[in-house]
């Protein structure tokens, strides 16, 4: 098994590697301090695990862990980091994390946290689902909240947009011109503090503005 360590401190990466080998099945091919050198080095080693720690100077481990998720490798990543997982476990996971440890329990449980995640498993604290169904409950409501704050017409053009209109089309549904629409858009998404096509579709589902198709 390939595994990458990242971690900005020198001393720990000694001590990780030291653990990992003792089991003979675990190769550790590649260190970096930074996630900058962590994303260059899983695009070229193409590690089956990439052991991430979240607080490092520039670029963090969320960061990283997006970056590397991107790349469209099989590199599996497991988090590894001081840090609560009531703060960072639904970002790390939303990153592309299979997996996330906390060091404290690293020297018994970090040799089967790497093995699950190489088989394709996920490895997650036992409040996980907890933690995840709680912060999921929180977004719901901060997005029916912020339904609040918009315009009839505003939440039917973030509807539309959501639903795959352009604006000339939501325009023509609405019986209004391209540029309202679009004057409505920017105001929307200032409004929610949306991006993108992909942040509205999200906001809608969460909110109930579109639902997806259930099979029969």
């Amino acid at each position: 098994m390939r595994v990458l360590l990242v971690d900005d401190h020198t001393v720990v990466r000694a001590g990780l590697r030291a653990l990992l080998e003792t089991t003979g099945r675990i190769d550790i091919v590649g260190e970096a301090s930074s996630g900058e050198e962590a994303v260059t080095k899983a695009q070229a080693m193409e590690p089956d695990v990439v052991v991430m720690d979240l607080a490092m100077p520039g670029m963090d481990g969320i960061e990283a862990t997006r970056r590397i998720a991107g790349l469209g490798l099989e590199t599996k990543i497991l988090v590894l980091t001081i840090h609560c997982e009531d703060e960072f476990l639904v970002p790390a996971l939303e990153a592309g994390a299979a997996g996330f440890l906390n060091k404290s329990v690293a020297d018994v449980d970090l040799i089967g946290a790497i093995e699950a995640v190489a088989r394709g498993h996920s490895y997650l604290p036992q409040r996980a689902s907890a933690l995840i169904a709680r912060q999921q409950k929180q977004r719901s409501e901060g997005h029916h909240r912020g339904l609040e704050v918009l315009s009839a017409r505003e939440r039917t053009v973030i509807e539309l947009c959501a639903q795959g209109y352009s604006a000339p089309e939501s325009a023509d549904a609405m019986g209004i011109r391209t540029k309202t629409v679009e004057g409505y858009l920017a105001r929307a998404k200032s409004k929610l503090g949306l991006k993108n096509r992909r942040d509205i579709i999200r906001f809608a589902l969460d909110c109930g503005l579109l639902r997806t198709e259930e099979k029969q």
